[in-house]
Order: C-alpha cells, then sequence, then structure tokens
C-alpha cells in the first residue's frame, strides 16, 4: 500500500497524563511513527494523538496504541462530556503524500479486522470506509455509546459490529475505525455557565439541523473553567471556514447576551483552513497563497533546484549543534536511496522491453515510496533519541541517589539511541536488496542509477550500524549482546548484497 498517512485516534481518557504517556509511548515504539501532538482535556475525559508515517507503520502503531488502551481504561468507571463507547473510541486514517481515499479505506479495513479479531473488540467502519450508508456517521455509529452498544451489540442486527465478537467488550468497549478528508475539532467557549446556551447555539449551527455546511457540534459545560462551550468537529473546512464559523457563533451567543471568551483548536489543521481564515477575517482584497512569503520562497527554491530546496538541512547539519548528526545523515543518505530507486522505476515502468518485469518493478517502486517515508520519519527519530541522551546526561548527579537516577536515565536513552539506528540499518539493508534487484531488472540506461541507489543504501547501512555500536560501549547485558549480534547480521548481508552490486555494474560497464 503507498502513501503516507495522518492518524488520529482519539482515547477515552484525558486526566491521567501517565496513562496517556503510556499509550503515546506505544506509538513511538513503532519504527516509522512519527508522533505530532497529543492533546487532553479533562472535562471531556479525552485525548487526541496525532501520528503520521507510511501505511505499515500506521496500522501498527493504531493497533498498538489501542491494544494497551484497552489494558490501561475500564469505561465502566469513565465519566466525561463527551460521547464515548471505546477505550480507543475512534481510530480515523488521513491520507497525505502519495496516497488516495481508497489507499486509507484500505488501511481501515486492515486495521479494524486485527483489532477485532486479536484484541476482541467489535469494530465498526465508519466515514469513507464504512460497509452501510447508515454508518457514514461518526454519532450514528456511537449512538448510545458504552452503556447502550452494551446491551445492543448481540441483540439488534443493525448493530452488529463490521469486525470482531458480536458483545461488547467489558472494558474497553467498542471502537469506529475509519478513513477520512481532514477534520478540525475547534471549540468555541462562552462567557456563561448556562449549558443550555450552548446546546442551542451547537444545534443552530449544525448541518443535520440545517445550519451549516461540514459542520456537527454539541454544547458542553466546562467544570473545570466555569464556561459552557461549543465543540465543533469543522468536517470540510472548504465549506465552511473557522472564521464564518466563529463570526456565526458570536452572532448567536450575542443574540443571547453572552459573549464567546475564546477558541481551541484541538490538535492540528492544515494551514490553508488557518491561513484563509485570516486572510477572509482581515478582508484582503485578491488574496492567494502567493502572499504568503514562506510559499513563495519554498516555490523559488523549487525553481532554483533540489541543491537550494536541501540546503536547510544542511544548513542544519553544519550547525554548532550535535543534531542532526551521523545517524540522522544517515537515514537521509536511505531516503535519498528510496527516491532514486523510484526514479529508476518510473523510468521502466510502461516500456515494452520491460514488460516482463514491470509487475516486479511497480513492486519494487511501492516498497521504495514506503522507505522513504520510513528514512524521513528516522532522521527526526535518531536527532530525538540523542537529545534524549544529552538530557539524561545533564541530570543532577550530588548525591548518591540522584548519581543512581541518572545512571538508570543514561542507560535507558543510550539503549533507545542504538534502537533507533538499527531501525534505520535494517531498512537500509531492504534498500540495498532492491536497488540490486533493480540494477539486474530494470532499464538498462539506468543500470548507474540503480547503483548509485544501492551505494547510498549501503552508506546509510554502514553509518546506521556506527552509530548503534558506539552506543553500546561498555553494556554487557542480554539485550545488548542481541543488538550487537543484529547489528552483525546486517553488516555482513550488506556486504555480500554490495559485492553482488558491484558485479552487476562491472558488466555492465566492461
Amino acid at each position: 500500500m503507498k502513501g503516507f498517512f495522518e492518524c488520529v485516534p482519539n482515547f477515552s481518557e484525558g486526566r491521567d497524563r501517565a496513562l496517556v504517556d503510556e499509550i503515546v509511548k506505544s506509538v513511538r515504539g513503532v519504527p516509522g511513527a512519527l508522533v505530532l501532538d497529543i492533546e487532553s482535556d479533562a472535562d471531556h475525559n479525552r485525548s487526541v494523538l496525532t501520528f503520521v508515517g507510511g501505511a505499515e507503520a500506521c496500522a501498527e502503531a493504531a493497533f498498538q496504541a489501542c491494544k494497551r488502551a484497552s489494558q490501561l481504561i475500564d469505561l465502566n468507571r469513565h465519566k466525561g462530556a463527551h460521547p464515548r463507547m471505546g477505550a480507543t473510541d475512534v481510530i480515523p486514517f488521513v491520507p497525505l503524500d502519495g496516497a488516495t481515499m481508497e489507499d486509507a479505506v484500505e488501511l481501515a479495513r486492515l486495521v479494524g479486522e486485527r483489532i477485532g479479531r486479536e484484541l476482541g473488540i467489535p469494530v465498526f467502519l465508519y466515514e469513507a470506509a464504512a460497509t452501510r450508508p447508515e454508518r457514514q456517521s461518526l454519532p450514528a455509529v456511537r449512538k448510545g455509546e458504552f452503556e447502550g452498544l452494551r446491551d445492543l451489540i448481540g441483540t439488534d442486527p443493525g448493530r452488529d459490529p463490521d469486525f470482531g465478537p458480536k458483545a461488547i467488550h467489558a472494558t474497553a468497549g467498542a471502537t469506529a475505525v475509519g478513513a477520512r478528508p481532514f477534520l478540525i475539532a475547534y471549540n468555541l467557549n462562552l462567557a456563561t455557565e448556562d449549558v443550555s446556551v450552548a446546546k442551542a447555539i451547537a444545534k443552530a449551527i449544525r448541518e443535520r439541523d440545517g445550519g451549516l455546511p461540514g459542520i456537527r457540534a454539541m454544547g458542553f459545560m466546562l467544570e473545570d473553567l466555569k464556561m459552557a462551550q461549543v465543540s465543533v468537529n469543522v468536517v470540510d473546512y472548504r465549506k465552511t471556514s473557522l472564521a464564518t464559523l466563529t463570526q456565526t457563533v458570536t452572532e448567536k451567543a450575542s443574540a443571547a447576551g453572552v459573549a464567546v471568551q475564546e477558541t481551541e483548536l484541538i490538535g492540528l489543521a492544515p494551514a490553508d483552513a488557518l491561513i484563509g481564515s485570516g486572510a477572509q477575517y482581515l478582508k484582503v482584497r485578491g488574496f492567494s497563497t502567493d502572499m504568503i512569503l514562506e510559499n513563495r520562497v519554498a516555490k523559488a527554491r523549487t525553481e532554483a533546484g533540489a541543491h537550494t530546496a536541501a540546503q536547510p538541512f544542511l544548513d542544519a547539519i553544519s550547525g554548532s549543534d550535535p543534531t542532526p548528526g551521523g545517524g540522522s545523515v544517515s537515514a537521509f543518505a536511505g531516503a535519498q536511496s528510496a527516491a532514486l530507486l523510484r526514479m529508476v522505476a518510473g523510468l521502466t515502468v510502461g516500456k515494452k522491453k520491460y514488460a516482463g518485469v514491470e509487475e516486479r518493478v511497480k513492486a519494487l517502486a511501492s516498497s521504495a515510496q514506503e522507505a522513504q517515508s520510513l528514512f524521513m520519519a528516522l532522521v527526526a527519530e535518531d536527532a530525538k533519541s540523542y537529545d534524549a541522551v544529552s538530557a539524561a546526561y545533564k541530570l543532577p548527579k550530588e548525591d548518591d541517589a540522584q548519581k543512581a537516577v541518572r545512571s538508570a536515565a543514561i542507560a535507558s536513552a543510550l539503549l533507545d539511541a542504538a534502537r533507533v539506528p538499527l531501525e534505520t540499518a535494517s531498512l537500509a539493508l531492504a534498500a540495498l536488496e532492491n536497488s540490486e534487484e533493480m540494477a539486474r531488472i530494470g532499464n538498462a540506461n539506468c543500470i548507474t542509477d540503480a547503483s548509485v541507489a544501492g551505494y547510498m543504501a549501503h552508506t546509510a547501512c554502514l553509518g546506521a550500524l556506527a552509530n548503534v555500536r558506539i552506543n553500546l560501549v561498555g553494556r554487557a547485558d542480554g539485550e545488548t549482546e542481541a543488538l550487537r549480534s543484529k547489528a552483525a547480521e546486517i553488516e555482513s548481508s550488506a556486504a555480500r548484497i554490495r559485492g553482488l552490486l558491484d558485479a552487476t555494474l562491472a558488466k555492465a560497464v566492461g
């Protein structure tokens, strides 16, 4: 499955930060899954996690997060303002670069089936992944919530899940898994404790009740803030902008003698949604995104060539900070290898001479696209792991207790800092294997390009392995020896494949 995806799972816990951190940790432990944001709300008793990655990484991270949440959250004890039916209430996949909605639907169904089969949690597919028209809307799927579904699943055929048992999970409830476009979670807090005002406004603005297109809304009471809230999901910001939404709510609140105290953006939003609303509010005549400085700079870099576009990363490497360093550069070398391999595939597919290998070349291209996304995620992960090591070394060491805490933190951080480049090395080994195959079967006019892709992959592999070993110096425990053994195995395999690649190129150039 090709492309890059965003995943935004919602969990029914927003008060216990340590518990939420455990769920986030399960995502961070999946190579290639990059956590972007985590938002928790105590009144809603709900947390929204945002991460991105290739299809395989997103699928694994979503499953692991759902699994961890099912172990930690008991809905029988959960109370909050927001409707919920599951410990992991909803898992939406959003297609990003190189992915289509059809890809996101396939991903949602794969993950949903696995959750139902392995975790025993009933799964309902919704939005674009829905198997029934009446289940496209999340509120329709979640109707009755945990307590109501507990009685309906298994007795009402209309509430049978798409995957998993026909019985609610005793503590984790049920989960909705779907595919959708960007959704913006946006709340407007009112300067009143009268929740009826918020509920009336929510009813007036939501699309299903004749309000604004692409708007879903509910009214809540925020006990901690002593404010009523209009909680909104903007399903399509191109139909109703944040500026139009805010103005409409403000007018309706004013008519009720209430002011909008503040607004909240939960999680992340596309730049277009924020920029467009800003331009609308400012009434900029003839506005276009070309008026934005950063967009023009990016365009100029693209027009100037790849060397200019890469300059910011080169500047970051050459700076005085230790990150990004050798591990990140190794991962970036791997990303370049994958990109070059995709180029060779593009120059091979569609040519009669290579019709016999076209399907295999397409598979190599798909694998390279996935690898490229993973490599780029590892660029950031490697820098993050080194920063954690630096932070551990800066811990206080004034007494024995502090020294023990510092020593344990350093050991743990170094082990994590070894795992990340080992993942880079493993991925680079696969990229080297694919490059060697592409050099043999791909467009003969591009054999040097396929070979360079292999050389970059080999360089990425060796650089990453060096970082693995330096972070294991002085350790002798079982896990360390396992990492060393794996590193040696990867290095040996890479040397063998590099020899094959050298021989293929030598034969071609005479």
